[in-house]
C-alpha cells in the first residue's frame, strides 16, 4: 500500500525563541565543559573518503550535536543530515539541529517514514554523513529500531555507535531521561566500530543485526563510564 503524504509540523514562533535562548546557554556551558573524543577505530578520519550514518541514543543528543560540530565536521569536512520526527516536538528539535548547522530530514518509523529514507539517501549522494537516534523518536528508551537498519541497507554506509558519558548531569523525567551536562563537567565521547548491514535480510539476520549493534552501542557507554574502561570495545570487529 501506497504511504500517504504526511506534511511535517513547523515550529512555531514561540518554539523557534525558545530554541535560540537553549542555544546561547548551551554555548556558554560549554565553555565550562571538558570534553574529549576518542575515535579508537579511527573512523571519523576515514569518513573523508566516504560518509557514515552516526548512531546515538536518543537522551544523548547533545553530545551528538558536538562531535558533529567540535570534532567530525572540521575533521571529515562533511556536513550531516539528520532524521527528526514529522510531529510538533520534532519542529522544536529541528530548530536545534539547525542552529548546530546540522540539515533535519522530517520522518520516523510511524510517520513519513519511507519519504524521509529517500530525501536521506539524496543527501547521502550529495556527500553529507547522516544521523539517527535509533530508540527515537519515543522509544522504547535503548532499543533499536527498524529505521536506522533500512536506513543503512538503502544507502550502503557503515552504522557508527556513538556514546557518551559525564561525570555530572540534570536527567529530565522523560521517556528517554535525556541528559544534560552541568557546569564544568567532564564529558567523554566515543566512536565505535562501523557496521555494515547486507541490503537483503530475513528475520532472522535482521534481529541479530539489531542485537549487535545495542551490544556495540551498551560497549560504548561503558567505555565512556567513569569506571575502568570495558576492553570490550576493543575486541569488536569492525563489520557484522
Amino acid at each position: 500500500m501506497t504511504e500517504s503524504v504526511v506534511i511535517p509540523n513547523n515550529a512555531s514562533l514561540t518554539q523557534r525563541l525558545v530554541v535560540r535562548g537553549l542555544y546561547a546557554l548551551l554555548r556558554l556551558l560549554r565553555l565550562t565543559w571538558r570534553m574529549r573524543f576518542s575515535d579508537p577505530y579511527g573512523v571519523i578520519k576515514t569518513s573523508r573518503e566516504k560518509p557514515f550514518i552516526l548512531c546515538v541514543w536518543h537522551n544523548r543528543l547533545i553530545f551528538g550535536m558536538y562531535a558533529y560540530s567540535n570534532n567530525i565536521k572540521p575533521i571529515s569536512g562533511r556536513r550531516l543530515a539528520a532524521m527528526v520526527s514529522a510531529s510538533k516536538d520534532g519542529a522544536f528539535l529541528v530548530e536545534a539541529l539547525k542552529a548546530f548547522d546540522i540539515d533535519p530530514v522530517r520522518g520516523s518509523t510511524s510517520r513519513r517514514g519511507r519519504q524521509a529514507l529517500l530525501e536521506l539517501s539524496r543527501k547521502m549522494k550529495s556527500g553529507m554523513h547522516l544521523g539517527i537516534t535509533p530508540d527515537g523518536p519515543r522509544g522504547p528508551i535503548y532499543e533499536i529500531q527498524d529505521g536506522i537498519l533500512a536506513l543503512a541497507q538503502v544507502t550502503g554506509l557503515p552504522i557508527i555507535p556513538l556514546g557518551a558519558s559525564v561525570s555530572r548531569k540534570y536527567q529530565f523525567n522523560s521517556w528517554d531521561q535525556f541528559q544534560l551536562p552541568m557546569p564544568f563537567a567532564r564529558c567523554e565521547v566515543v566512536y565505535g566500530p562501523p557496521l555494515q548491514v547486507p541490503r537483503e535480510l530475513d528475520d532472522e539476520k535482521r534481529a541479530s543485526i539489531r542485537e549487535e549493534l545495542k551490544s556495540r552501542m551498551n560497549a560504548c557507554l561503558l567505555y565512556t563510564s567513569p569506571s575502568p574502561r570495558d576492553a570490550t570495545l576493543s575486541r569488536m570487529p569492525s563489520s557484522a
